[in-house]
């Protein structure tokens, strides 16, 4: 699936008719900040992230167009997973590891079903450099640090690529409340199959393009309109797990076999043109060593000048 979902990809996006690539302009862009910081506190497991989009297309028209490659997003993450304790991690404990990855994803839209598709190149272990990057950060603000014997074995060096399926449709049940049902697939650094719900509360939203954080689930704003107010965003979702390189049976970690998450937030847009959002998560158990889930806060904001 990867190598096909890849080669459609950059097929798309390199071989473009001269047309298509004229017509395509900057739409918008997106990021969301993960951090248990802002959720429970507690620096354990999906400790911190951030992912961010960046799309270009034909002008917006309230919805992707239907053609395959004609809208790319080019999208960028980083992640820090840790042990319960990033000091002296008790056996069984998930191992450190950080990631990067960069990709290019496509959306498009036929009849009422939405596509996500895309490739991401994901880079692990000490040649991103995110546990210096958190053991300054942590020395920094005072902050306990990852002790030398966590980063030493941490998950070392890899290049994983990973493909991306999702589909969904939105259903509307009142002139604010829409319902989105989806389905994910995704082969790679992490490989399960995932099916779930987004509920919408408000009109803040509505035809533009949100992108999913591949951590939390959480859809943030990377194509927006003009609409001003707040939406309350509702989602859960279920996930058959295979594979995960981030737990691999050399660590002597038992991946479980499926993985849930319930999320609320809040998006909001003043007439000023300050936007912001503040979301909670909770992420279910993803190895058998781990004594319970954890809650994870996802953050956006934006003062346009």
């Amino acid at each position: 699936m990867f190598r096909f979902l890849t080669v459609a990809l950059l097929t798309a996006a390199c071989l473009a008719t001269p047309a298509d690539a004229q017509d395509r302009q900057r739409l918008g862009y997106g990021r969301l900040i993960t951090n248990d910081f802002f959720g429970d506190g507690q620096d354990r497991w999906r400790t911190g992230g951030l992912q961010s989009s960046r799309v270009w297309g034909p002008e917006w028209q309230g919805q992707a167009p239907a053609g395959f490659g004609q809208l790319l997003e080019l999208r960028l993450g980083a992640e820090i997973l840790a042990p319960d304790d990033i000091r002296s991690p008790l056996p069984g404990d998930r191992p450190y590891a950080g990631a990067i990855s960069v990709g290019l994803h496509t959306h498009f839209q036929r009849g009422r079903t939405e596509f996500a598709v895309g490739g991401d190149l994901v880079f692990l272990g000490p040649q991103t450099h995110l546990d210096e990057f958190q053991d300054l950060f942590h020395d920094t603000f005072n902050i306990v640090r990852p002790s030398d014997a966590v980063r030493a074995a941490q998950i070392g060096n890899a290049i994983n690529p990973t493909a991306v399926l999702e589909m969904g449709q939105s259903f509307t049940l009142s002139d604010s409340t829409t319902i989105r049902p989806f389905v994910e697939a995704r082969a790679g650094n992490e490989t399960l199959l995932r099916a779930g719900v987004d509920l919408t509360f408000g009109a803040l939203g509505q035809g533009e393009l949100l992108v999913r954080d591949s951590v939390t689930g959480q859809r943030y704003r990377a194509v927006q309109g003009d609409w001003t107010g707040y939406s309350i965003v509702m989602g859960a979702d279920v996930a058959a797990v295979s594979d995960s390189e981030f737990l691999p049976a050399s660590s002597g970690v038992v991946l479980e076999d499926s993985r849930e998450r319930v999320r609320a937030g809040v998006m909001w847009q003043s007439p000023a043109g300050i936007t912001g959002f503040y979301g909670l998560t909770y992420l279910g158990e993803e190895f058998e060593g781990q004594s319970e889930g954890q809650i994870v806060g996802s953050v956006r904001f934006k003062v346009a000048f």
